[in-house]
């Protein structure tokens, strides 16, 4: 067995020794059941992408790439419905090396996906809308499967799925490489078993079950101890790609620590996240790395309190920000940005279109928000308290610097109860906020993640909703529900640029500040351990160097 580094004795923090590569995550996984998942689903994504596959993948650009399905074919129908023919790879196994990928292992995730507590991302399959319906009415398991066997996910044969969707989504084919509710589960083994029985089967991991598709399996977890320790798949059809020297790493223990770093300087461990803005201004250790993400951090605007009810006014502060300025010396680099979409992201706006969107002008921001009703109070700014990757005391402390140049006084307002603080409202009806700054990660590579936080039902708390009546709101619904049904991408994306246009121009909801990056610290030794764009621990091609030393 292959060790890293090893440190023996106990430790009064908890730490115990054991053999492979450790990890500190965040959080522990909540399930390890993909299709069931839970609202916390951020803190399984680690243990689910290292484990399994979607039928699609991303390449290094983000564009889609086949994963278990080696091809697909797209149609219309005549009723508008779209439906997806996927063909799936031949070669590939479960984790046992014995039992084949089969279509029926889809149509079985997605069906138990449909019934879990993050149902509604399965809503744009044809046939789920009454599968929700059944049970919100509570009706019986018999009326349930009855609708589940009308949900579009079909397997023609062991090798063919036919998905047909109640509309066309352009963004289908990248949430399927992502979003983990859409990956399979092993039928050969769950078919027939309680709902019970099948929780159980992937929450008490035991003699290789649950069985995986992707270079690792999990051997155990141990809730108690906040470890989930997983080993190499050798009959997986998607190893890492060995250099010369390299080799799988065949024990990887992921771990939950509240003094990460200190134990990654005592060697204990081979890979730990910098989640500490403060940290990253100080000395910069040699093996710190980075990871661009597709994110944003931007300022909300409270639409229904004066003097921010006015979109000129909220344009004129958009403009009054000198990203530069704002994010310089605070991070080892920064991407400062005036709009929404990240460059990386396929769809994001051309330089001609960023150009167009409010920017820094301080000179005529000051003109615009000369004598402005409403200004002779301070605006309330709320943000997230607590240390993180994002430098939030730094940026909104400046923030109100560089308003106050312009003639608009900041108070700033860190709230442990944040969530709850930009929701509530005053006594008068409106939100108590004036402005608050948050971030908002993509989901899967696709404009469409980026916009639906701002939707009529998103959580944006900014009540422009109501603004003009709601007709800008209906209008940029109507605009990007064009651009999810539009199959040419060209077209597609001038619809999602005209929907930011509306958001970050006309109607000025937001103001964009930058695109945020993850740091963390790896072992020289560790070759392919990295955090994906959207902000996950990625272990899919982790290996080893000769260097790594063989465990006594």
């Amino acid at each position: 067995m292959l060790v890293l580094v090893l440190v023996a004795g106990g430790c009064r923090c908890g730490f115990q020794p054991d053999p492979g590569i450790k990890v500190v995550v965040p959080a522990m996984p909540t399930t390890l059941d993909w299709s069931y998942s839970d609202p916390s689903s951020w803190a399984n994504y680690p243990v689910m992408l290292a484990t399994q596959r979607g039928l699609t993948t991303l390449a290094p650009d983000h564009s889609v790439q086949p994963g278990l399905a080696e091809r697909w074919e797209r149609s219309l129908r005549p009723d508008g419905q779209e439906v997806y023919t996927f063909h799936l790879r031949q070669d590939v196994r479960w984790s046992d090396g014995v039992t084949p990928l089969i279509a029926q292992d889809f149509v079985l995730g997605w069906h138990r996906a449909l019934l879990g507590r993050e149902r509604g991302e399965m809503g744009d399959l044809a046939g789920a809308e009454e599968v929700f319906a059944l049970q919100e009415q509570g009706a019986s398991s018999e009326q349930l499967q009855a609708a589940l066997a009308r949900v579009g996910v079909e397997a023609l044969d062991p090798h063919t799925l036919r998905v047909t969707l109640a509309r066309p989504r352009s963004y289908f084919l990248a949430r399927l490489a992502n979003v983990y509710l859409f990956f399979p589960t092993p039928s050969a083994v769950l078919a027939g078993k309680s709902e019970e029985a099948v929780r159980d089967y992937f929450d008490r991991p035991r003699d290789g079950h649950p069985l995986a598709l992707g270079p690792y399996r999990v051997e155990n977890w141990d809730r108690a101890g906040e470890r989930v320790r997983l080993v190499h798949n050798p009959h997986s059809a998607f190893q890492p790609p060995l250099g010369p020297g390299e080799r799988p790493a065949p024990v990887l223990t992921l771990l939950k620590s509240e003094i990460g770093p200190a134990l990654y300087e005592r060697g204990r461990v081979d890979f730990v996240f910098v989640d500490s803005a403060v940290a990253l201004q100080g000395r910069r250790p040699d093996d710190l790395q980075r990871e661009p993400l597709l994110s944003t951090y931007f300022l909300v605007f409270n639409t229904e309190r004066p003097p921010l009810d006015r979109p000129e006014v909220r344009r004129a502060i958009a403009r009054a920000i000198d990203r530069e300025a704002l994010m310089k010396g605070l991070l080892p680099a920064a991407r400062p940005s005036h709009v929404l979409l990240p460059p990386e992201l396929p769809g994001a706006a051309s330089p001609e279109e960023a150009a167009s969107l409010p920017h820094f002008e301080p000179e005529r921001a000051r003109a615009e928000l000369a004598g402005v009703p409403g200004l002779d109070r301070p605006l309330r700014l709320v943000y997230k308290a607590g240390d993180s990757f994002v430098p939030e005391v730094a940026i909104a402390e400046r923030l109100a610097a560089q308003l106050a140049a312009v003639g608009v006084r900041v108070t700033v307002d860190a709230r442990s109860d944040f969530t709850a603080e930009v929701s509530r409202r005053t006594a008068e009806g409106p939100r108590a906020y004036d402005l608050y700054m948050r971030r908002l990660g993509a989901d899967y590579a696709h404009p469409n993640t980026f916009f639906t936080l701002f939707e009529r039902t998103g959580l944006h708390q900014s009540g422009w909703e109501t603004q003009k009546g709601g007709e800008p709101m209906d209008r940029f619904e109507k605009l990007l529900d064009e651009a999810d049904a539009e199959p040419d991408e060209a077209r597609s994306r001038a619809l999602y640029g005209q929907a930011q246009a509306v958001l970050l121009d006309e109607m000025a909801i937001i103001a964009p500040i930058y695109h945020p990056d993850r740091y963390f610290r790896a072992r020289a030794s560790l070759h392919g351990v990295d955090v994906d764009p959207f902000n996950f621990l990625s272990l899919r091609e982790l290996r080893l160097d000769g260097t790594v030393a063989e465990a006594r």
